[in-house]
């Protein structure tokens, strides 16, 4: 890579590939920090169900966007995309390499494509999808979305109420698909984005995702959710991991079904996520474990 040009490598694919152990080992040798791009890993109060790296790795290698929010406060992907292109524009000053990794499809875009124009919505419409999603329940407004916007259908998270309602508000205000929003043309980066996107196969990242939900249950994850409870309602707590020990608690299933379920909903995350990446063209796709070929790689840029 030149030295008179600025860079942002972008580590990133399915969660509970290796993603942070790989990113480390890079920010080690190019002597850089990293920049957390994980929707979950801002808030402090999570830290378990959300993977947030061990101590020794923060020790190892400093993180910017981790446990740097609460649950209570309001964050978006706008938010974030500002935050970060901030931080940049000074982390340039003193390395032209920077680093960012997760596995947050929209944060992700936002960083190197730039978020797109949603707009604002109407009061009325909000509160008719709201009385929809009350009087017919969310598999009727799934269905919509599917008719007006399959593009968007296949790869939104189902159980995901606000995301599917969000997309058949903007489609009810501007006649126009929330698909169309997000494919606008991309900002104009004034540095050089590089994605090095990890895969194995697929048998193998189950197993590595089910081995870690059991490491999370062992740690003290169902503890954590506890804490959590009296806060479920909020955006922050809706995923995957908490949702399910949340029914628990209610006596919607068992502890063991609990489980169960986080491991089969994280499994469907990632291949939403593996969905989503396969579409960019822009990715390079290697091993977790092929550290030299990346460097070989990189070398060559």
């Amino acid at each position: 890579m030149k030295s008179n040009k600025n860079y942002l490598i972008v580590v990133l694919g399915p969660t509970g590939i290796g993603k942070t152990d790989l990113t480390i080992k890079l920010a080690q040798k190019f002597n850089t920090d990293i920049i957390s791009c994980d929707s979950r890993q801002f808030y402090k109060e999570l830290t378990i169900g959300t993977a947030v790296p061990d101590n020794k790795q923060l020790k190892t290698i400093k993180h910017h966007f981790i446990q740097n929010k609460s649950i209570t406060d309001y964050y978006n992907v706008s938010n974030f995309e500002n935050d970060v292109i901030k931080h940049l524009s000074e982390h340039y000053k003193k390395n032209n390499i920077a680093l960012m990794t997760g596995g947050s499809m929209m944060y992700i875009d936002a960083v190197c494509n730039g978020i797109d124009f949603m707009p604002d919505i109407d009061t009325e419409i909000r509160e008719l999808y709201k009385n929809r999603l009350k009087d017919e329940g969310l598999e009727s407004l799934r269905f919509e979305l599917k008719l007006i916007d399959p593009e968007y259908y296949n790869i939104v998270d189902l159980k995901n109420g606000k995301r599917i309602i969000r997309a058949l508000e903007i489609h009810a205000q501007t006649g126009n698909t929330f698909t169309s929003y997000r494919t606008a043309k991309k900002k104009q980066r004034d540095f050089e984005i590089i994605k090095i996107g990890l895969q194995i196969k697929r048998e193998e990242l189950y197993k590595r995702i089910n081995n870690r939900v059991d490491i999370m249950i062992t740690n003290g994850l169902i503890n954590e959710a506890k804490d959590n409870y009296k806060n479920k309602k909020l955006n922050a707590l809706n995923t995957v991991g908490y949702k399910e020990l949340f029914a628990h608690f209610e006596g919607e299933y068992s502890i063991d079904k609990a489980i169960e379920l986080i491991k089969r909903n994280t499994r469907h995350y990632a291949k939403r996520q593996i969905s989503w990446f396969n579409k960019d063209i822009d990715i390079n796709w290697f091993n977790p474990k092929s550290y030299n070929d990346i460097l070989l790689f990189l070398d060559k840029i």
